[in-house]
């Protein structure tokens, strides 16, 4: 049985912590009542030497069963993003009482490779997992492999912590716990309703074609000649404008379902194109790639990132959404701020929205787990 949803979200940015989460969570009391089954906390770095505090109080009013946070670069609540500024971000949801459980994950590296701790509360579960992993010490890439083998009918969606720029620097959150390493997360039943959107906002040119010869990243053939022949031939093919996207940062996608007979928007996995050795007629791109897998040449702009995330959220409906964008994107991108918190809120008739800016998001792309850049994740709840 489907649980009634109730979401709420928030925004401050009142420079003075206890201000920002009294505003916070009087908000999310005002829409929705104490005792929440999931609370979320994104702080950005002039708040995060009050994170314990803004915690603390956040559980003594609210009472959540499950918090999780973290401190980000920048957060986003409702239509508006604070990019860089002290900023309080928060989402509630009553789930009816669904089952919501905490779980803590902490990387520990073994000759044989690192050995996640906490993980075996994942094995065999389905539904939702909200993940919020700190970069510097956590192995995602690993983490997901084993996940896929252990819990394949498990969505992951969250972001990495964002705030610092060296190791330590993070926090991230667990009930009344701040941590500085590894990562936290609440898996959701699967009774409770939750779609994953997942806009890398790449636009594809020329045609997909199939590896005929590749090595681990190194891509020697394209459709039996060498690959980067193919690539040349391509940008030689394009117009100015869409050569100089190339130019500026060339990216391939990988189809992650090779039994679809066409292949579109969500089908393919992003990845850089990381460089060319002439002497080898090779292509160098960011993940392995077998041979027999369809790949297609991408660019990326403002334009096809608004267009991507557009399209990805029409005819949505959710009781609310939290939201996972790159560190990159934002103004940064899009040369004015507010534009993916505008875009989903608008998409969900103003509804609740809230979350972070990420240095790595994740989410599913053709029914698999993936770590992304420049792409907003959003979990659509209820």
């Amino acid at each position: 049985m489907t649980p009634a949803v109730t979401t709420a979200a928030a925004l401050s940015e009142h420079p003075l912590a206890t201000h920002a989460v009294g505003e916070s969570v009087g908000h999310l009391l005002e829409v929705g009542g104490p005792a929440p089954d999931l609370v979320s906390v994104f702080v950005t770095g002039p708040q995060a030497g009050a994170l314990e505090d803004i915690v603390r109080t956040t559980r003594q009013l609210l009472a959540p069963r499950t918090l999780i946070g973290a401190t980000a670069v920048s957060v986003l609540g409702g239509s508006r993003e604070v990019e860089e500024h002290a900023a309080v971000a928060m989402f509630a949801a009553w789930l009816g009482g669904a089952p919501v459980t905490p779980v803590r994950l902490e990387a520990h590296a073994t000759p044989d490779g690192p050995v996640i701790r906490g993980s075996e509360v994942l094995a065999g579960t389905d539904g939702t997992l909200l993940l919020l992993p700190d970069p510097f010490s956590f192995p995602m890439d690993p983490f997901l492999q084993t996940l896929a083998a252990e819990a394949p009918g498990l969505s992951v969606i969250g972001g990495m912590a964002s705030a610092a720029r060296q190791p330590g620097g993070n926090r991230v959150v667990l009930d009344g716990m701040l941590h500085p390493h590894g990562a936290v997360g609440v898996l959701l039943d699967p009774s409770i309703p939750v779609t994953a959107v997942v806009s890398q906002g790449c636009r594809p040119i020329g045609d997909p074609m199939t590896v005929t010869r590749a090595e681990r990243n190194v891509i020697y053939e394209l459709a039996g000649r060498p690959a980067l022949e193919r690539l040349i031939g391509l940008i030689e093919s394009l117009d100015d404008r869409e050569r100089s996207l190339a130019a500026g940062g060339l990216h391939v996608g990988r189809v992650i379902d090779e039994h679809q007979l066409d292949f579109g928007r969500g089908d393919f996995l992003i990845r850089g194109v990381l460089g060319g050795d002439r002497d080898a007629g090779a292509v160098v791109v960011g993940d392995d790639v077998e041979v027999g897998a369809t790949l297609q040449f991408q660019v990326r702009d403002a334009d096809s990132a608004d267009e991507d995330l557009r399209a990805l959220m029409t005819d949505r409906q959710a009781a609310g959404a939290l939201v996972f964008t790159c560190n990159g994107r934002g103004s940064q991108l899009f040369g004015t701020p507010d534009h993916d918190a505008s875009v989903i809120s608008e998409a969900l008739d103003g509804g609740p929205v809230a979350g972070m800016f990420c240095a790595g998001e994740l989410g599913p792309v053709g029914g698999r787990n993936f770590v992304h850049g420049f792409t907003a994740s959003v979990a659509l709840v209820g």
